[in-house]
């Protein structure tokens, strides 16, 4: 497929992350560029994969600007450092206030997106009708599933309208019928804006792989301290991105492969 990969939205550079003289992060270094497709919208969908403990989440907070490295910098927007707020964010535990219903946690973030003035009610229950939460939105998140929980966390994050929307394991917990509509809604997010960029922090190899168009691997190279990018793969360039039924494809299985030995 015909594409080219221009501006740079959002730069890591020699990022260190240490806990007293212990190394948690060494050298992070990556970039995400603008994908430009002829004829449409085409966002940005990048993983970060590594194992359970590796520093997924603390790589993910530094990301967002919820916390700070020991060195380096995190820059979007033409060097602007990543600050807090800048990032919707999606938390593994789904965070939502407790003591609102659901629409009216909705109904906050909708307010502070100005391209959404006057529009916020249309807007929630457009994104409640696609993510099968119509129902649920009288209800507090306590009498909500863990799915459920999360599919308003993401609506939630949307409705904010930042260019970024950065998930931490957004398919752990979810049974496949629900995985399968997921993936599709977060594929149409990322088609709504040339600039929207969703970066997926996951241990979920295969989903990642299939809903990406570029793959980071976290891990720990031998007799180095922390953990770093051992491996970028560009699934563009693999012409393994932006197809439906992916998953049945020999590179696409040959690819999660290679993935796992860097692990």
């Amino acid at each position: 497929m015909e594409y080219t990969k221009t501006d740079v939205l959002l730069k890591v550079k020699d990022v260190n992350l240490f806990y007293g003289t212990k190394q948690i992060l060494r050298d992070i270094n990556f970039e995400i560029k603008d994908i430009v497709r002829p004829g449409m919208k085409q966002g940005q969908v990048v993983s970060l994969i590594g194992r359970s403990g590796i520093g997924k989440t603390q790589l993910f907070r530094i990301l967002a600007g919820l916390g700070k490295p020991s060195s380096g910098t995190v820059t979007i927007s033409k060097d602007k450092p990543v600050k807090a707020g800048d990032m919707g964010v999606v938390f593994q535990n789904y965070y939502l206030f407790e003591w609102r219903t659901v629409y009216t946690s909705l109904e906050l973030a909708a307010k502070k997106n100005p391209a959404l003035k006057g529009k916020e009610k249309e807007a929630i229950y457009k994104y409640a009708e696609d993510f099968n939460l119509t129902e649920h939105l009288k209800r507090y998140p306590k009498e909500l599933s863990g799915g459920q929980r999360q599919r308003a966390s993401i609506i939630q994050q949307m409705l904010n309208g930042t260019d970024f929307l950065l998930l931490d394991e957004p398919f752990s917990g979810l049974d496949i019928l629900v995985l399968d509509r997921v993936v599709e809604l977060l594929l149409d997010v990322s088609l709504s804006d040339e600039l929207k960029t969703l970066i997926i922090v996951s241990h979920d190899i295969g989903t990642s792989v299939a809903i990406s168009d570029t793959v980071y691997v976290l891990g720990h190279e031998e007799g180095k301290p922390g953990a770093t990018i051992k491996k970028e793969i560009d699934l563009c360039a693999r012409d393994l991105a932006w197809k439906k039924n992916i998953r049945t494809e020999k590179a696409f299985i040959d690819t999660l492969q290679e993935i796992k030995a860097e692990l």
